[in-house]
Formats: structure tokens, C-alpha cells, sequence
């Protein structure tokens, strides 16, 4: 999916790769001489806007004609040549259709379900009442099955948001995040960011799931900084060995299609560049469960926003990583001339299509890839290195621990102690609009969490012991073993739901809710 900056100025909308956006997209940005390519954007905020942003979601639509519609049901995607699946998705193909706002102009969009099971469509990433965020643990009413709903709001914070539904499938892969429910938000800022020629979208994310008891082999260590917590350790490995005795297995997730926007590897138009040009991609992991690298041999990422905030200092990295639910803008100046593969560093995935080609004008030859030599990924890298933390008002603890294999098979995941009950839906924290609380999370098993906070924007300000600041965003990676403190001011009231953005782990458990007064 890609538009030529001025193309976008002239037209003011935007064709979704495969599907067309389903309505005329708001008036063209006016151009800005600065030449930041994040300038003017808005900085993410950590209080969202007052408890009282406008918004409404009703069955019953009213005020004429929407600026967008959704159609979620059954559609086709054709990821190989000749080769097809049949996935639930929004407006019958792959991704869903690119929506892109204006920053504080109001927006409706009427979400017609066209299944048989009510539905949640989940904003993610953006300062919305709980009325349309999109998550029944907050209360947001469902879409009902063969219904719709007309929801009406303002879009923000500006940048790189999107959505997908938000239904618990537990061991059923025909459901969530499994399926082809997901597609990019884009909210323009007020002021036209610039210094890049054109803007690529690029949703990763993998299909035709299926479980396995078997392990697959360990990745490359990518996240850094690397220090462990022994107790942390000495405590999951305890909590582990009874079910390690008695043979259990857990059950994990595999795939078999791996896709970037809707295709495998080779299949569909390949990325077309010049010498010279600076393309902005803005890149979604749209994955039910997995976390994913992206490499362009021979070319750097220059990071401008994470979860679409800018970030303090644009740092040049040579591998992109995104957990689930992570979104990247980087721009890549394009000046190795050739026709490469941009793909996963995994080699399995990669084969099994996690990439796309990119094309320089008047190169031929078979697309080439070489492996990367450097790995590390550090959020540290795009903190403010003069920024200081700003002490919190509050601290709350988590604890992040697994029962291997006690849910019929499947792992079972705690905070606190505590696996969520989607019956009850218990708070587990109030807090209180306008302090600043810093939660403190400790993370007692091996595995790498992308933890997301629905309605807000945190401040990462210590991993894994080493403080930090600077970098906003609404998913962050804890390692194993490992703590990370998000320091975060509510700023709307509520239910806030808090869990791991792996499908696998909040619907066995991860997940709390926050209450805000």
C-alpha cells in the first residue's frame, strides 16, 4: 500500500492495497515548510483528553450519510497465486480498508456485521470514551450479529493507530485476532509532517493457525537490555516443575501462511523506488500472536514514531522489531540500487512469505537477500538521553506468571496471582483521573510480552533496571525475567482494560481492568 505524498495533497484519499477505503477521506493538509519529517505533529500526551470528548455508538443511525463503513463477514484472500483462504474480515478483503483522519475534526463511521456473532471492533491506540473503544470488558456494547452500530467521535492522538476486533477465541482459531479483522488507522496532524517523499503501509500478519506441542527453536536474542531478575527466574522455573514431572505439553501457536498486507513473498507488485527517494513506511504487526522483525538489505530505518508518537531522538536502526499490536514509522532513504527482499530476519517465516520486494526503477534480476549482522532492538535508543523521570504519584505492582498447561492443556496466564474471569470481570486497580501512577511490572517466566494499555499513551521509564524517558506508546515488549516501568496519567474515565496483546495469553488470563473516577 503506497501514495505519493503529493498525490495525497492533491486528491486527499487514499486506495487500501487490494480494497478501496469505502468513503472520501477528509480535505487535503495544507504543506509545511519544516522540514521535520514528524513536524508539527502533535507530542502524545500522557492525560487523554477530558472524560468528556463527544462520542456516541447507537444501533439506530441518524444525521446522514457516514464518512466510512465497515462490513465485517466472510471474505477471500488470495495470498499465493491461485491459492485462496476464507477468513472473516472487514469490507471483504485484506487488510481492512485504510481509514484516515483528520486530528480533531469529528468523524462517524457506521460498523455493519454481517455474522452471525456479536462483534467488538477495538480502536486501538486512540483517547476514546468506553462507549466506542471496543473491548465488552470496558462495557462497550457489541455490534450485533446480523446489526450494526453508528459510532461518532473525534480521532487522536495524530499518527499511526488501528483496528481489529476484540473477541475472546480461547481454542478456537476461526475467531479474533485468528481471522483477517484487522486493518491501519492513520490520523493526520493538524500540520503536515514532511521531509519524505511518499508513504508506504504495510500490515505483517499471518494466517491458517494451527496448534503444536512441539517447541520451536529459540530466536535470536533482539531485545535489549538483556539483565534478568535470578528471583524472577528461580521463582517460574519452581512454579513450572510439577507440570514439567507429570509429561504436561502445553499447547502453543504455529502458522502456515505468513503475509505482508494480504501476500506472501513474490506474489503481487513489488515496492517500487528511486535513487534518492525517502519513502515513510508506517508498519502495523497485525499478528494474533507474534512478534516480527523486518530487515532491507543494504538500507537503515531512521525511526520517527513508535505507536505513532514521535520519539525523542530518531534513531537509524538496521532491523525493525514489532511485538504484537506494535506499529513503526520509519523512513528509509533509498540509495542502494537493486531489487531486494524486505523481510522477516526469521528464515522460516520469511519462506513462508513474511516479506514483499522492493524495486528500484530501471533494476531487473531475481530479488536478493542477505542476512542482517546486527539484531538489538533497545527502546532506549529513541529516549530523550538528557530527559529526566518525572517522579510518580502512585506505584502500583504486577507480576507476571504462568500455570504450564492447566487450562485444558493450554498455559494459564496471572497477574498478581489472579488469571482474569471474563464472567466477573473484577477491577483490579482505581485510580484516579489526573495523577500519575508508574506501574511496576516483574515478569516471573521465560516468555516476551507486548503488554497494551487500552485509552492511554505511557512513558516507558525503566527497563529491565535501566531508567529512561521519553518514549510514549500503548504496547511495549517486557523481556523474560525482566521488569519494565510505564509511568501513565489517566485521563478518561471508566474501565481501562490492561492485558498482553498475544490472543493465546489475555484469553487465558492476561488481562486487568483499571478503573478510573
Amino acid at each position: 500500500m503506497s501514495v505519493d505524498r503529493r498525490d495525497f495533497l492533491k486528491f486527499g484519499s487514499l486506495a487500501a492495497l487490494g480494497s478501496t477505503i469505502p468513503e472520501v477521506t477528509h480535505a487535503a493538509m495544507s504543506m509545511s515548510p519544516d522540514p521535520s519529517p514528524m513536524a508539527g505533529m502533535t507530542p502524545a500526551r500522557e492525560v487523554a483528553p477530558a472524560s468528556g470528548p463527544f462520542a456516541s455508538s447507537t444501533t439506530s443511525p441518524v444525521g446522514g450519510k457516514a464518512d466510512y463503513t465497515i462490513q465485517i463477514g466472510t471474505g477471500l484472500i488470495e495470498y499465493a497465486p491461485n491459492s485462496f483462504l476464507s477468513t472473516t474480515c472487514y469490507n471483504g478483503g485484506f487488510p481492512g480498508p485504510l481509514l484516515r483522519f483528520k486530528e480533531g475534526q469529528q468523524t462517524t463511521v457506521d460498523i455493519y456485521n454481517n455474522t452471525d456473532t456479536p462483534e467488538q471492533f477495538h480502536w486501538h491506540g486512540q483517547y476514546l470514551p468506553d462507549v466506542v473503544d471496543g473491548a465488552i470488558e470496558e462495557g462497550t456494547p457489541y455490534i450485533p450479529a446480523q446489526g450494526m452500530r453508528r459510532q461518532v467521535f473525534t480521532p487522536a492522538p495524530a499518527g499511526l493507530r488501528f483496528y481489529h476486533t476484540h473477541l475472546t477465541a480461547g481454542a478456537n482459531l476461526n475467531m479474533g485476532q485468528y481471522t483477517g479483522e484487522v486493518g491501519t488507522v492513520y490520523i493526520d496532524p493538524r500540520n503536515e509532517p514532511g521531509a519524505y517523499d511518499r508513504e508506504v503501509f504495510l500490515m505483517l500478519k499471518e494466517f491458517s493457525p494451527y496448534f503444536t506441542t512441539q517447541d520451536g527453536p529459540p530466536g535470536p536474542t533482539f531485545l535489549y537490555p538483556t539483565d534478568i531478575v535470578p528471583a524472577l527466574k528461580t521463582a517460574s522455573k519452581a512454579a513450572d516443575a510439577p507440570s514439567i514431572a507429570s509429561g504436561v505439553k502445553p499447547y502453543d501457536l504455529a502458522y502456515n501462511v505468513y503475509t505482508i498486507n494480504g501476500r506472501q513473498l513474490g506474489f503481487g507488485d513489488p515496492i517500487k523506488v528511486k535513487p534518492g527517494e525517502r519513502v515513510m513506511f508506517h508498519i502495523v504487526n497485525g499478528s494474533a500472536t507474534e512478534i516480527r522483525s523486518l530487515y532491507l538489505p543494504g538500507h537503515t530505518f531512521r525511526v520517527v514514531a513508535l505507536d505513532g508518537n514521535p520519539v525523542p531522538t530518531q534513531a537509524e536502526v538496521p532491523v525493525l522489531w514489532l511485538g504484537t499490536a506494535e506499529r513503526v514509522s520509519a523512513i528509509v532513504e533509498m540509495k542502494q540500487p537493486g531489487v531486494w527482499v524486505m523481510g522477516d530476519t526469521d528464515d522460516g517465516s520469511r519462506n513462508l512469505g513474511m516479506g514483499i520486494v522492493v524495486e528500484y526503477a530501471g533494476a531487473s534480476g531475481k530479488p536478493v537477500w542477505r542476512a542482517p549482522t546486527s539484531f538489538a532492538w533497545d527502546y532506549r535508543y529513541f529516549a530523550d538521553p538528557h530527559g529526566q523521570v518525572q517522579k510518580p504519584d502512585e506505584i502500583l505492582e504486577m507480576v507476571f506468571a504462568r500455570n504450564r498447561g492447566a487450562d485444558g492443556g493450554f498455559n494459564r496466564w496471572t497477574i498478581n496471582g489472579v488469571a482474569f474471569d471474563m464472567e466477573t470481570m473484577p477491577t483490579m486497580f482505581t485510580v484516579k483521573r489526573g495523577t500519575r501512577y508508574r506501574l511496576r511490572m516483574r515478569n516471573a517466566n521465560p516468555s516476551t510480552h507486548p503488554i497494551h494499555m487500552h485509552r492511554t499513551t505511557f512513558e516507558i521509564t525503566n527497563i529491565a533496571g535501566h531508567p529512561t524517558s521519553g518514549v510514549r506508546k500503548d504496547v511495549a515488549m517486557i523481556g523474560g525475567y525482566q521488569t519494565l516501568d510505564i509511568d501513565f496519567t489517566p485521563g478518561l474515565t471508566g474501565k481501562t482494560l490492561f492485558h498482553c496483546h498475544m490472543q493465546s495469553h489475555m484469553d487465558f488470563g492476561f488481562m486487568a481492568l483499571f478503573n478510573t473516577v
